[in-house]
């Protein structure tokens, strides 16, 4: 399995810059709500999939790889609209939250972690002047991005040694072991940042604390 969300092909989608497709995912997000009915939603998620699998030249594995964690999340949300609403309800937000994670999942797979981080940066930048530091949030984002496929390995791992022993699936009691190698692998990353004065303030702040000291 795969570390990265990013998948090298050469297509047009791929050298798009990298805040044209944050802004057009962003602008989706908006759209899809204010667009009511079932014929647009699905005409919608139709053409991410067009730009995915046609434009970008992604293996529908690639799409599908990001996708189907959120499936039963959908269909309880599904089942919640049948009980509470009506299945036209229900297939309506089904059908946008499906557009909207296939579009998310096109934007990561064709765009590298750098330039998404640099992105958010210079998103963050005005806010230097309160004292927030533009990197930080780069770094989560990009930890964020890094530790999603990474945790989905380990629990393929857990899954594959329960297969080993006869387990069918992945069972309620593989939770506690992918638990606590996730707990592990924060720990050890904390620990690394604060090694690498990644808790420090910024100079800006530094320079004020010195200049008001006696």
């Amino acid at each position: 399995m795969t570390l990265s969300l990013y998948v090298p092909v050469a297509s047009p989608v791929h050298r798009a810059p990298a805040g044209l497709k944050l802004g057009a995912l962003a602008a989706l997000a908006v759209g899809l709500f204010l667009l009511d009915g079932l014929a647009a939603a699905a005409g919608t998620l139709v053409a991410v999939l067009l730009v995915g699998l046609a434009a970008a030249r992604l293996p529908w594995r690639a799409v599908l790889a990001q996708v189907r964690p959120v499936w039963p999340w959908l269909v309880l949300l599904f089942a919640f609209h049948l009980v509470v609403t009506d299945w036209r309800a229900g297939a309506l937000v089904v059908l946008r939250l499906l557009a909207l994670v296939a579009a998310a999942a096109v934007v990561t797979a064709t765009t590298r972690v750098t330039e998404l981080v640099a992105v958010v940066e210079w998103l963050a930048r005005p806010l230097a002047v309160l004292g927030v530091r533009p990197a930080r949030i780069g770094l989560v984002i990009a930890m964020t991005l890094r530790f999603v496929p990474l945790v989905a390995e380990r629990a393929q791992r857990i899954r594959d040694a329960q297969a080993a022993r006869g387990a069918q699936g992945f069972r309620f009691q593989a939770l506690v072991p992918l638990l606590v190698q996730v707990l592990r692998m924060a720990a050890t990353l904390g620990e690394a940042l604060d090694a690498r004065g990644a808790d420090s303030p910024a100079p800006a702040t530094r320079r004020r604390r010195a200049a008001s000291a006696p």
